[in-house]
């Protein structure tokens, strides 16, 4: 026979989360994956005539390096901008340098506005975006492409109008990411 306090510590719906820690594989590979899942958005069947698409692994990237800045280390530029140039079809090596250089973007105004807030993240963001879509498509004309600059700009702007829904799309995974997984008992 159990005694009725200790029951009621058994029974507890509490007591299945307090003191247990979120898987390492998930907490640590959730980031990663979800932006190389976002750079291979340009796979999916959609038929346009110019680029519309968002670079979602790119606003992936930046929506977690806000959210948590110390997740994605400041070189995770190079692995995940390498992922990208090889589906990109970008000339290679133009991601691996310009999502380096956002990532070391991003460590700098950390380190200088640990404050910041929704407005200037969001400014950050579209700096970031519009600056990624402009060197990305100078590197594509001086590998042998012709575009005009106008072309980006329905791309440029629906990437800065839809980086708020990436970002709490990223913090839904970030949820996710830290759910206390349950041993076997």
């Amino acid at each position: 026979m159990i005694a009725p306090h200790l029951q009621r510590q058994l029974t507890d719906p509490f007591r299945k989360t307090i003191n247990r820690e979120p898987l390492p594989l998930v907490a640590i590979g959730v980031p990663w994956l979800t932006v190389m899942l976002g750079t291979l958005s340009p796979t999916w069947p959609i038929i346009a005539s110019a680029p519309v698409l968002p670079p979602l692994g790119f606003l992936f990237m930046l929506a977690w390096r806000q959210q948590r800045p110390g997740l994605l280390p400041v070189w995770a530029g190079l692995p995940l901008g390498l992922f990208d140039d090889l589906y990109s079809g970008q000339p290679f090596g133009s991601a691996v340098l310009l999502w380096s250089l956002a990532m070391l973007a991003l460590d700098a105004v950390e380190v200088r506005f640990p404050w910041r807030n929704f407005v200037i993240n969001w400014l950050e963001a579209a700096i970031l975006i519009m600056a990624y879509l402009l060197f990305g498509l100078l590197f594509a004309n001086a590998g042998g492409g012709s575009t005009p600059l106008r072309v980006i700009g329905p791309q440029a702007v629906i990437s800065v109008l839809l980086y708020p829904l990436c970002g709490r799309l990223m913090a839904l995974f970030d949820r996710f990411r830290l759910i206390p997984f349950r041993a076997i008992d």
